[in-house]
């Protein structure tokens, strides 16, 4: 398919570059926003100007220079992450000028995508964002952890940490919808734990800021948890091992607290009871789970049209403030998904 003629294609973007390794917490001064040439796209692909792009957790461990689940960033390169475009212009029989498309290449304005890679999305079906959300890998991330790692079953007490963000917020209700007897969420918040129990509709919501989890988790669960939806780590995660019943199941999702310490975890210091109450920790990797995919978002529609599956979006605007928007996002300043929205005009 040739290039368009009726408008011209830029040849000047700008994308957000990894400047240096950060030691514990990241500064500004890690990240560079840059000019960048646009190439044009080769038979096979599409160029994609971005629209929104995602900032989450799992991108702090990339800054690192460690072997990971995902490549570390690269200094001096365009960093990368999930984000949804428009296709202006496309050497592809697959996308057509005006498509909308989910990819991998976020952090910047415009994008050379291989069609093989992306997913096309339909506008009017549900709006844009939440493909980078509940919709998205979040979702995914909160279904694939509860169905097939922790196996939720009716009667089941479930407690979820960082409840208020976006794989936790979506978990809770989840686990509900799966018949969970009670849920359990943490939050840094008073706020944020009102939202837990009047808009996401959980059971109990504990402000871990206001006291050790140790000694809150036990009032909030006082016939014990069955199942664990670790997004924090450290405490939390020794907090919830007392709590487990015998033959509870840890899903290990994220280690947040722990993501910009320097020194060694303190947290847990517990586990031999994992072997005393034949407990289950699992690590959770989204990409194994891409089956599901499918099945998934059809469930999850269903819910939202019916309102039992809510959601929250932290909508940052400009490319500019992708950095403030990540490390807000790590400070704990959004409820919900933390996304950058690069064009006002959508």
């Amino acid at each position: 398919m040739p290039l368009p003629t009726t408008r011209a294609l830029p040849t000047i973007g700008h994308e957000w570059h990894l400047a240096a390794r950060p030691r514990g917490w990241p500064t500004p001064a890690d990240f560079a926003l840059r000019e960048a040439l646009v190439p044009r796209p080769d038979p096979g692909q599409a160029l994609v100007r971005n629209l929104y792009f995602s900032v989450d957790p799992y991108m702090r461990r990339r800054m690192d220079d460690v072997e990971s689940y995902v490549p570390p960033f690269q200094l001096d390169q365009p960093m990368d992450g999930g984000a949804i475009g428009v296709v202006l212009a496309s050497e592809t029989d697959g996308l057509t000028v005006g498509d909308h498309v989910r990819h991998g290449l976020g952090w910047r304005e415009y994008a050379v995508v291989d069609a093989r890679t992306v997913t096309v999305l339909d506008p009017e079906a549900a709006p844009l964002s939440t493909h980078l959300g509940v919709l998205g890998n979040t979702g995914l991330t909160a279904y694939a952890g509860l169905l097939r790692l922790a196996d939720v079953k009716p009667g089941d007490v479930v407690f979820v940490s960082g409840a208020a963000g976006a794989v936790g917020s979506t978990a809770g209700q989840i686990a509900r919808l799966m018949g969970a007897a009670r849920v359990i969420g943490s939050a840094g918040s008073d706020e944020k734990t009102g939202l837990l129990l009047d808009e996401f509709g959980f059971d109990a919501a504990i402000n871990y800021r206001t006291g050790p989890i140790a000694e809150q988790l036990p009032h909030a669960a006082p016939d014990g948890i069955d199942v664990y939806f670790d997004n924090v780590g450290g405490e939390h995660l020794e907090a919830a091992i007392d709590c487990l019943n015998s033959h509870g199941r840890v899903v290990l999702c994220g280690m947040s607290a722990q993501y910009n310490d320097t020194a060694a975890a303190t947290a847990p210091r517990n586990l031999v009871l994992a072997i005393n109450k034949r407990l289950r920790l699992e690590g959770l990797i989204v990409t194994d789970h891409h089956d599901l995919r499918e099945q998934f978002v059809g469930e999850a529609v269903g819910w939202i049209r019916a309102g039992s599956l809510r959601y929250r979006e932290t909508v940052v605007v400009g490319l500019e403030h992708g950095v403030g928007a990540f490390l807000g996002m790590l400070r704990g300043e959004n409820t919900g998904k933390m996304i950058v929205k690069l064009d006002t005009g959508h």
